[in-house]
C-alpha cells in the first residue's frame, strides 16, 4: 500500500466520521441526558444527528491532521453538548451516564466497523482494488472510533472520563479535586499526549489498550 493510498483512505474514513460519528457521539450524549430529565440540548437543537449543528471546525481539522500523523491513533472533538447536572435524575452518577454515553457509542460504531472487516476477511475480498480500498475506509473508521473511545474516557477534563471518574469518588475528594483538574486538567491532556517527544506517556498506556481492543473486535 503506497503513502497516497494510506492517506485517502484514511481522510475518507475522516470525511465518514465527521457526518456519522460525531453526530452521533453527540447525539448520544443529548438523548441520555434527555431521557435523565435534562432538556437543555433538545431546547438548544442538539437532539439531533444532523452533522452540522454539532461539528467543530476545530476539532474536525485536528481528526484530519491526526489522519497525516503516523502511528494510527486519531484524536478530534465535536461541539460539546450542553448539559445541566442540576436537571439530572441521580446526581453525580446521572452526570456521568451522559458522559459515557458518547464513547459508548464509538465502541457502537466500531463494533459495526469491525463486523464489516470480518465479513471482508471471510470473503477474501482484498485481491479486488475497489474492495480492497473500501476495506481499509472501514479499517480506518474502525481505529477513528477505538481511538476516540479510549480517548474519551481518559479521566481529565474536559474529556468524558472525568465526569465518570467524579461520580466515583468520594464528595469531599470531588470538592477538593475536581476545580484543580478542570483548571489544569487540558495542560495536563496535552502533556500526556505529546511529552517525551517521540514516545509520550499517552501513547505508552493508549497504545496497549488500543491493540488489544482492536484485537478482541476484528479477531486478528
Amino acid at each position: 500500500m503506497s503513502l497516497d493510498e494510506r492517506t485517502l483512505s484514511a481522510l475518507v474514513a475522516v470525511a465518514i466520521f465527521l457526518v456519522v460519528g460525531f453526530p452521533v457521539h453527540e447525539f448520544a450524549h443529548a438523548l441520555a441526558a434527555y431521557r435523565l430529565g435534562d432538556g437543555t440540548a433538545k431546547l438548544f437543537g442538539r437532539l439531533t444527528l444532523n452533522p452540522l449543528v454539532h461539528l467543530d471546525p476545530l476539532g474536525s481539522a485536528i481528526l484530519a491532521i491526526s489522519a497525516l500523523a503516523p502511528g494510527g491513533f486519531f484524536i478530534g472533538w465535536a461541539k460539546p453538548t450542553p448539559v445541566n447536572p442540576s436537571m439530572l435524575r441521580g446526581g453525580h452518577r446521572g452526570e456521568a451516564l451522559v458522559a459515557a454515553a458518547g464513547p459508548v457509542s464509538n465502541l457502537a460504531l466500531a463494533v459495526l466497523a469491525a463486523a464489516v472487516v470480518r465479513v471482508f476477511i471471510a470473503l477474501d475480498l482484498a485481491p479486488s482494488p475497489a474492495f480492497e480500498f473500501v476495506g481499509l475506509v472501514v479499517t480506518w473508521f474502525l481505529v477513528i472510533n477505538i481511538s476516540l473511545f479510549i480517548f474519551n474516557l481518559l479521566p481529565l477534563p474536559p474529556l468524558d472520563g472525568s465526569k465518570v471518574l467524579f461520580a466515583f469518588l468520594p464528595a469531599r475528594t470531588v470538592w477538593r479535586v475536581r476545580p484543580l483538574l478542570e483548571q489544569w486538567g487540558f495542560v495536563i491532556l496535552l502533556a500526556v499526549m505529546f511529552l517525551p517527544p517521540g514516545g509520550s506517556i499517552g501513547a505508552r498506556i493508549l497504545g496497549p489498550v488500543f491493540n488489544a481492543i482492536f484485537r478482541l473486535l476484528v479477531g486478528a
